[in-house]
């Protein structure tokens, strides 16, 4: 691509309020003035087997474009399981396409929300690249819906129009599927935020929300919903949002946050209701890549911001 991204913050001590990534599996590495960086997916066991080893050849594939694509030129360099498909971080996303498909628990989930407790996290990022590696498969199709009402990202990505979404719907009683639009990518659509409002928490709140849930997965039974929701500890309408998906993505950035708002969120929640946790620009030095095994993919910087 020729521009490396660095991750903006760096892994701390271990007097750091984060959890222990030991268990957590390696990949998306850099070279950057002499760390690493990573993004890594710690999600629950899957229903299928996939982290037996494999040739390289059959780990990392460059996904055959199934359909002419228009207007993708302009989408942004980070949506890179599109730009980059061969880099270990596009493999990380279809590492969390698996876990959405085949959950062990056998529950479907159809509505799925990615979130975060603090700005800055990644989780449009996650999202956007996580609607792109569900369009890439045979059979999926995937409708992001831009719920970040007061720090929209999801058009910018797909350098779509965001004069017209969601708070069209919300406060004007807009057609939902008047405010669809096309990415470039046939089975991939975005319902984008729309103008501004000024009382988001309002909106969202609102019954008009739960209305809007029932109609995404009544008329769109055929795809997958991503939610693209606000920071918890940013915005207080993501509990009500997160009442009404059928599992979520928490999206956490090493070295940002604290541990005790992460472990409120998912007990809140409900860990059956956790999908995974994506941790975004982990920091790891040489010899624990060379011990993950993901050196052989190359290098390749990870960790971006929402």
């Amino acid at each position: 691509m020729g521009k490396v991204f660095k991750a903006l913050h760096k892994s701390l001590a271990d007097e750091q309020d984060f959890g222990n990534p030991q268990d957590v599996p390696k990949s998306a590495l850099s070279q950057e003035g002499g760390a690493e960086e990573q993004i890594e997916v710690k999600t629950r066991p899957l229903a299928e087997d996939v982290s037996s080893p494999t040739p390289r050849s059959q780990r990392i594939t460059r996904e055959p474009l199934r359909e002419v694509l228009t207007g993708v030129e302009d989408w942004d360099e980070k949506l890179v399981v599109f730009s980059d498909p061969a880099s270990p971080l596009a493999e990380n996303f279809r590492l969390l396409r698996t876990q959405v498909l085949y959950p062990a628990s056998g529950k479907a989930y159809k509505k799925i929300m990615i979130t975060s407790t603090v700005p800055g996290s990644g989780k449009s990022f996650v999202c956007a690249n996580l609607g792109i590696s569900l369009a890439q498969g045979l059979d999926q199709h995937a409708l992001m819906v831009d719920c970040d009402l007061r720090r929209s990202r999801l058009a910018s990505l797909f350098n779509c129009p965001n004069d017209k979404g969601l708070v069209d719907y919300l406060q004007d009683g807009e057609d939902l599927g008047r405010l669809i639009v096309k990415t470039g990518m046939r089975k991939l659509s975005v319902i984008p935020r729309g103008r501004r409002p000024p009382n988001p928490a309002e909106l969202l709140g609102s019954a008009k929300v739960e209305k809007m849930f029932a109609e995404l997965g009544s008329r769109y039974d055929d795809r997958f919903i991503l939610i693209d929701t606000p920071p918890t500890l940013a915005a207080s309408e993501t509990a009500v949002l997160a009442q009404h998906v059928d599992g979520v993505i928490l999206v956490v950035r090493w070295g940002v946050g604290a541990r005790t708002p992460i472990k409120q969120l998912v007990e809140s929640l409900g860990q059956d209701k956790i999908i995974g946790v994506v941790f975004n620009a982990y920091e790891a030095n040489m010899l624990s890549a060379k011990m993950s095994g993901y050196d052989e993919y190359g290098q390749y910087a990870g960790g971006y911001g929402d």
